[in-house]
């Protein structure tokens, strides 16, 4: 089966693969400025570190699937700092987004909506709907603020990689690939933004993540959790190629699943104290904690030559059901 298409294989954006340097930077002024001349930036949210493009400039929006290697039919997130910028980018806004909208906005929640037609279909890989999303995360804001367009942004990792979480895991991908890294704390929460698709006649959960569907339904009772099979066109990111993977293989442990073997180098991450002879373990003392270590945890894994990372699955609620999401499409692309 022929690997999927990117825009850098079929040599849109060739130049980005010149290596380049990469200057790490804390201000926000000097990271707009690459935006607003037309470049990519790495910059911190409160969910995962993002890559960003001026959604006004196709060839900002083609380095960025150039430096990620990313699909082309694999859609971006827009990020906004304002409601005006929301309005901007979105042709309506139905009452159910205007209810997640005051209750969740800013924070880590995007949410699917009918496009604008001035948005490049660059970045809705060629559909009529468009992720949007208004991070918490103050260096994100302030960072927004200074560029002179709404930013589209996926997770500023190698696609198919754990996202990055922390400047130096952007760097230790994206190094050569992208001009600059706007350097900032590492993400509080530590997995994707939840997405919702407010297009249809009733919200769908598309992705999992810190906004839980229960959190949904206390606001919008009609939300409907659904999933969307990998021989269809995603309406967003996360859901049709394999994502997350470390080197390491992953392996599930938990009620359901085999339980753990022993291996040759191995490591644990889970909510309960870990089986002997692992050698390296996280235990989190509760799912948000979990979260918050899971792609960190893979990156340190790969750099100490982990040959197996057990993963205990959590409760499927709240943030657990994010979190068991991430770690069965790790396991899935391990195994294939």
């Amino acid at each position: 089966m022929p690997a999927p298409e990117s825009l850098s294989t079929r040599g849109i954006s060739a130049y980005s693969l010149i290596p380049m340097q990469t200057i790490v930077t804390e201000s926000v002024v000097i990271a707009a400025a690459w935006i607003n001349r037309g470049e990519v930036v790495a910059f911190p949210t409160e969910t995962v570190y993002g890559l960003g493009g001026d959604i006004s400039s196709e060839t900002s929006i083609e380095k960025i699937f150039a430096a990620k290697g990313r699909p082309s039919d694999n859609p971006l997130i827009i990020h906004v700092h304002s409601s005006e910028q929301i309005r901007e980018v979105a042709s309506e806004i139905p009452e159910t987004a205007e209810t997640f909208i005051r209750y969740f906005f800013p924070g880590p929640l995007t949410l699917i909506l009918k496009k604008n037609k001035a948005v490049s279909p660059l970045v809705t890989a060629g559909l009529q709907t468009v992720g949007i999303r208004w991070p918490s995360h103050p260096v994100a804001t302030e960072f927004l603020k200074r560029c002179n367009h709404p930013v589209a942004a996926p997770s500023a990792n190698i696609s198919g990689r754990p996202s990055s979480t922390d400047w130096e895991a952007v760097y230790d991908d994206l190094k050569g690939k992208i001009p600059c890294v706007l350097k900032g704390p590492q993400s509080t929460i530590g997995l994707e933004s939840t997405i919702v698709d407010c297009s249809e006649t009733h919200p769908r959960l598309l992705r999992s993540g810190a906004v839980s569907l229960e959190s949904l339904k206390k606001y919008v009772p009609e939300t409907i959790a659904a999933t969307t099979q990998k021989h269809q066109q995603p309406k967003s990111p996360g859901l049709k190629y394999p994502h997350y993977s470390p080197s390491a293989q992953v392996k599930l442990c938990g009620p359901g699943f085999p339980g753990c073997k022993e291996a040759k180098k191995s490591a644990w991450i889970g909510l309960s104290a870990p089986p002997e002879g692992v050698t390296k373990t996280a235990v989190c003392q509760n799912p948000e904690e979990y979260a918050y270590k899971l792609f960190s945890f893979f990156r340190e894994c790969d750099r100490e030559n982990i040959e197996v990372i057990f993963c205990e699955m959590p409760p499927e609620e709240g943030i657990g059901r994010a979190i068991r999401d991430r770690l069965q499409r790790a396991a899935e692309n391990n195994d294939g």
